[in-house]
């Protein structure tokens, strides 16, 4: 459109308007002139800007009613297009993961109702997509749903079975065999070749209804952590720079701290274990572990009526 425009020959014999006809297009375009960014705007943006770096999650609508919430007057649309001008857009979904192969066999979801007391009961696998400056990668993890650790991990370029298999036998190898191993449709995981390394060891294989995301929401929530305290905050230059630096963010969150109490106090603390360090709730032999889950209150309405003080009426 600029490289059209600047053919326009005001001083031509030819009239201008039989010259933007020629070259496709509009005559309003050739006497257009660019206004300056208004104040308001360029306010705006700066805002934009400072919540989308604090929140890259956030898409035109949730900025919006953010900034109603400021008592900035806005509209969805001008958020959007300030965005784009900007060329910021809000993290989303990447390409999906767990699309199942037609011709492999489905197993039953076995955990709906199943108390989950005890380490070593259930162990959850998923799989997601990590970006980097170029290309990407797949980490896949083995968690223990009862302690919420993480028993193995990889990060791989390709999405095959025997990535899971890998995993699932490092996790084998360290911790025993669990009870059950719950997974979701995800081609690796409804394979041959990982459906027999689960079955010869004895256990049972569960997996997620088709789109049910929380089914297995403890694996989902690790993936929200460490992609948005860790991966988002990168730009990996290559898969050896990727696999390093998720490892570490792994062993600082959910991974080696449980086992090793000398890092207790570099590990953060957790919410399901009333906001103490992994070590200290989980005894350092996973096969035994066990979590201390919080106290909550009970509704309001379901408290029993307390009879006023004496001397107090009300």
């Amino acid at each position: 459109m600029v490289e059209r425009k600047a053919m326009i020959d005001r001083d031509h014999g030819l009239p201008v308007t039989r010259q933007a006809q020629l070259l496709n297009i509009s005559r309003g375009s050739v006497y257009y002139l660019p206004r300056p960014v208004a104040d308001a705007d360029l306010a705006l943006m700066r805002r934009i800007d400072e919540l989308h770096l604090e929140h890259p999650f956030m898409g035109a609508r949730m900025l919006r009613r953010h900034l109603l919430r400021e008592g900035i007057e806005v509209g969805r649309r001008h958020v959007r297009t300030l965005m784009q001008r900007m060329g910021i857009e809000a993290l989303c979904p990447q390409p999906g993961t767990s699309k199942r192969n037609p011709g492999h066999k489905i197993y039953p979801y076995l955990l709906r109702k199943l108390d989950i007391t005890r380490a070593n009961q259930v162990w959850a696998l998923d799989t997601t997509y990590c970006p980097m400056a170029r290309g990407f990668v797949y980490l896949t993890a083995v968690v223990d749903v009862a302690s919420r650790k993480v028993l193995a991990h990889k990060v791989a370029i390709t999405l095959e079975a025997c990535h899971a298999v890998e995993v699932l036998e490092q996790a084998f190898a360290r911790y025993g065999t669990p009870e059950i191993v719950n997974t979701d449709q995800g081609s690796q995981f409804t394979a041959e070749d990982f459906t027999e390394a689960v079955l010869k060891r004895g256990c049972k294989l569960s997996m997620d209804g088709r789109g049910a995301w929380r089914d297995n929401v403890f694996v989902e929530r690790l993936w929200r952590s460490v992609k948005y305290e860790c991966v988002y905050l990168k730009a990996y230059d290559g898969v050896s720079a990727a696999r390093a630096d998720i490892g570490r963010y792994i062993d600082w969150s959910v991974g080696k701290a449980t086992i090793l109490p000398q890092l207790a106090h570099s590990t953060r603390p957790r919410s399901c274990t009333s906001e103490l360090n992994p070590p200290t709730v989980v005894r350092p032999e996973l096969p035994t572990a066990s979590v201390v889950r919080r106290k909550r209150r009970p509704p309001p309405w379901t408290t029993p009526h307390r009879p006023n003080p004496p001397g107090i009426h009300l």
